[in-house]
């Protein structure tokens, strides 16, 4: 999802585009011979089963922990600055105001512990040519996500209950893959950036917002609490991230949420996905 909206973002740009099956972010000789000779390197490669890493963390770990730590030492090696994404879930969810992008790291589960362990690699790494963009509730046109999966269900379920007791800034992937070149252009301080919309919301209202604009009756979306679905990883109830260090790096934060989600259901690459829910 993200890794396609990166190469329409770079269009027209010499690029090195390398899939899964292209490179074993694990393997150093391997990362260090498809680092050198670049500048920058773009990383959204990752563990993204958030259920499946609480029994199998040694193998999220080595995709969201030490493979990082190798592909930064790749790029010190060879010069190049580092843009990695990373995720709400290192954050308790305890809070009730926005997290500062400094605020004490404290992860849930062992999804959030393993991708922090890649933001540590980054930042010890690489201090002055290291980025951090933290984002969260991502969606797209491309691959599995909230907002194609309530499109989905529209079509053969008369009602759907989500939970209205989490919060967070539902994030298009195209924004933040605009973003992520912007920064990697910017002459900005290294450090951590949060990649996410403007203001909150709830999965209950993101789901209601998802049926208006589609041209659905959004009394279809019910309120329910996060107990009625229990998952192996604990989920934070609050996901909002702050942004101001983006004016460190002479940029604005991102749009706000609705106003994105409402350009996303009218871009064409959603018109298959909306046409399946009418």
């Amino acid at each position: 999802m993200l890794g396609q909206d990166l190469l329409a973002a770079l269009d027209g740009r010499p690029v090195t585009a390398l899939k899964r099956a292209d490179l074993d972010v694990t393997d150093a000789p391997a990362v260090a011979e498809a680092v050198a000779g670049h500048d920058v390197v773009l990383n959204a490669a990752a563990w993204t089963d958030v259920d499946g890493a609480e029994t199998a963390y040694p193998a999220a770990l080595a995709v969201n922990g030490t493979g990082v730590a190798v592909l930064a030492s790749a790029c010190r090696d060879a010069g190049a600055r580092l843009v990695h994404v990373s995720t709400d879930y290192v954050f308790d969810g305890a809070g009730t105001s926005p997290y500062p992008e400094d605020a004490p790291t404290a992860p849930l589960n062992a999804y959030g512990r393993s991708k922090l362990a890649g933001e540590q690699a980054v930042l010890s790494t690489l201090p002055t040519t290291g980025y951090v963009v933290r984002t969260a509730w991502l969606y797209g046109a491309a691959g599995r996500n909230f907002v194609k999966t309530m499109l989905r269900l529209a079509a053969t379920r008369d009602f759907l209950d989500v939970v209205d007791d989490q919060a967070g800034q539902p994030t298009w992937s195209r924004d933040l893959a605009q973003r992520l070149v912007e920064l990697a252009d910017a002459e900005a301080p290294a450090g951590v950036y949060h990649g996410t919309a403007s203001g909150q919301t709830t999965w209950h209202g993101l789901a209601q917002a998802v049926f208006a604009l589609a041209g659905l009756d959004p009394a279809r979306v019910r309120r329910t609490t996060s107990a009625a679905y229990k998952t192996p990883a604990a989920r934070p109830s609050y996901s909002v991230l702050g942004h101001d260090r983006w004016a460190a790096a002479g940029m604005a934060p991102m749009r706000d949420w609705h106003t994105m989600l409402t350009a996303a259901l009218h871009d064409p690459a959603f018109a298959a996905v909306l046409e399946g829910a009418g």
